[in-house]
């Protein structure tokens, strides 16, 4: 019984005066549902949401919010739009408890009644289903489920943000999940783009972090709701796990882990480098790695060639550097991400290994390690030699050496029988001495590698020159150091009888080479090289040489002959 102002009528006052004196009879009310998990119960001043069904003692149905497909919300015991008894008898509740609440007639409609439907003196009976409650001083709940010890970031207005939920009623309804489509929601933060609650909710997590965010309705869909499945006035309950936040204004983060001492080069715009690399999301799970491969990236930088934030990463690097690689989405894949590997709109950290680098523009670069006081000979192309090697890749990877082999090789420089960054590292040295050369590709194995030896990789080699015999030019058995005798055949003819055979021709040469006037080849026995020289100028091969054959060989070869010069 009311009056137009909706304030309790003098009679109803006096019968709840009645009531709390014992005078008249109280509510009944049988909880026969009682949640097991109860974290907050109904109190006068709080807005509640509940399904009820109405009956009169003897079952007969006379009201039902599920008939009008609508539960009934308001504020209890403030200007309450209910009778005293059911204003009184939710009191205590929590969500999802079931109670059947009795009214006597005095705390109901009392003696007159409600029109054709309630009958004066009627005694009615309630079956109530709490599905909310909640107060106009209720803030956004925030339940800490887990977090990150080491949490470098947190969220802030104007970020971006991936996360996944669960999206409940506080009866626990699920109403939607990011989970069963198995995307995340992606969305700016503090911009209008989420609820109020959520705004909020969001603002302080850590990436990998777990909440349960509580938002009242006022916070969330309020009296609208949502389509069909959030009902007006309804609390909800998120469960987030954060996967990713960003910035627009964010740029790439390079974190160095190790760096080599001395670090004497580092890389610049146009330089060709080899680096292996992990590749994850900011919530640790790896979608890309070199090393399962078992190969290292290679490219070259500043050129375009990868994503943006790794192309300004890898400047100013040093050959054995650690770095971790923090790159924004704009920096990175975009909004589109890459196929099915990379969504849209994700943080990608790469985790970097520098293995080694060049520019197509580097020569032989030779340190000397040692050098002997005294250096009467040094290398050049067609000496032969003899030297010690180690070689490596610039991370320490060992390649080769000729400590693997019985003894150290004998190679004839300028001949093309080395890569030619050796063959250029090998010349200039004296006998003993020891050198450190760096080799680019371009000058080793290029891209096609060999045995062993990755492709574009630069070669690290320490050399020493054990054993030294001068050469003579491609193509050459000898040759004079000196100016040859004039008239040439009768200084060869020794013992001046107008002819010279084998051996007379060889102990003409062997003289000039012992007397410093010429050089034989090296590396083959003297008697082959001399054998076929004496064949050469023999035209007749009467076993020996006369004047006259020396002249015309002299003259056929244009006064060079093409296995010797004499």
């Amino acid at each position: 019984e009311f009056y137009g102002d909706g304030k309790l009528s003098l009679t109803v006052l006096l019968t709840l005066i009645q009531v709390a004196c014992g005078q008249l009879e109280d509510v009944i009310i049988d909880r026969y549902f009682i949640p097991t998990h109860c974290s907050r119960e109904v109190q006068v001043g709080d807005y509640v949401r509940y399904q009820y069904n109405g009956t009169f003692k003897d079952g007969r149905k006379f009201d039902s919010s599920l008939d009008k497909d609508f539960p009934f919300v308001g504020q209890v015991g403030v200007e309450s739009k209910v009778i005293p008894g059911l204003d009184k008898g939710v009191q205590g509740m929590c969500v999802n408890e079931r109670r059947k609440i009795t009214i006597p007639p005095h705390l109901a409609y009392g003696v007159l009644g409600a029109g054709l439907v309630i009958p004066p003196d009627a005694t009615l009976v309630f079956d109530v289903l709490l599905l909310d409650l909640w107060n106009k001083e209720d803030k956004v709940q925030i339940r800490i489920l887990h977090k990150q010890q080491n949490c470098k970031r947190t969220v802030m207005p104007s970020d971006f943000v991936r996360y996944h939920y669960n999206g409940s009623l506080l009866v626990g309804n699920l109403f939607d999940s990011s989970n069963l489509r198995n995307s995340t929601y992606d969305t700016y933060v503090g911009q209008g783009s989420l609820i109020k609650g959520m705004d909020e909710g969001l603002l302080g997590m850590c990436v990998g972090e777990r909440r349960s965010i509580i938002i009242p309705p006022f916070l969330a869909y309020d009296d609208k709701g949502y389509g069909t499945k959030v009902p007006p006035y309804a609390t909800l309950i998120f469960d987030v796990l954060l996967v990713d936040v960003f910035n627009v204004k964010d740029d790439v983060k390079v974190e160095v882990q190790k760096i080599p001492q001395p670090c004497r080069r580092r890389t610049v715009v146009g330089d060709f480098i080899r680096y292996h690399y992990n590749g994850s999301f900011q919530d640790g799970t790896v979608f890309d790695s070199s090393y399962s491969r078992n190969s290292t990236y290679n490219t070259f930088i500043g050129m375009g060639y990868v994503i943006a934030g790794i192309d300004k990463a890898l400047q100013g690097v040093c050959v054995g550097e650690w770095r971790r690689v923090t790159v924004p989405p704009h920096l990175a894949y975009g909004e589109n991400g890459s196929g099915e590997l990379i969504p849209g709109s994700a943080v990608l950290i790469f985790d970097l290994h520098i293995i080694d680098f060049h520019n197509p523009k580097d020569q032989v670069d030779i340190k000397v390690i040692y050098k002997p006081a005294e250096c009467n000979l040094i290398s050049a192309a067609n000496d032969l030699i003899m030297y010690r090697y180690n070689c490596s890749l610039l991370d320490g990877t060992r390649l080769y050496s000729s400590d693997d082999y019985p003894e150290p090789p004998r190679v004839t420089l300028g001949q093309g029988k080395l890569i030619a960054g050796l063959d250029e590292g090998l010349q200039g040295m004296c006998v003993l001495e020891r050198r450190e050369i760096t080799v680019p590709p371009h000058l080793a194995h290029g891209t096609n590698g060999a045995s062993g030896v990755p492709s574009n990789a630069v070669l690290l080699f320490e050399l020493e020159l054990l054993q030294l015999q001068k050469g003579v030019p491609e193509g050459f058995l000898f040759i004079w150091l000196q100016d040859s005798p004039e008239p040439l055949f009768p200084a060869m003819d020794m013992n001046q009888d107008q002819e010279v055979p084998l051996e007379e021709f060889s102990a003409f040469i062997k003289l000039q080479v012992a007397e410093g006037r010429g050089r034989l080849h090296p590396g083959i026995d003297s008697d082959v090289i001399l054998g076929d020289m004496f064949k050469k100028q023999d035209r007749n091969a009467d076993g020996k040489i006369t004047e006259d054959e020396l002249n015309i060989n002299v003259n056929e070869d244009n006064e060079v002959p093409k296995h010797e010069e004499l």
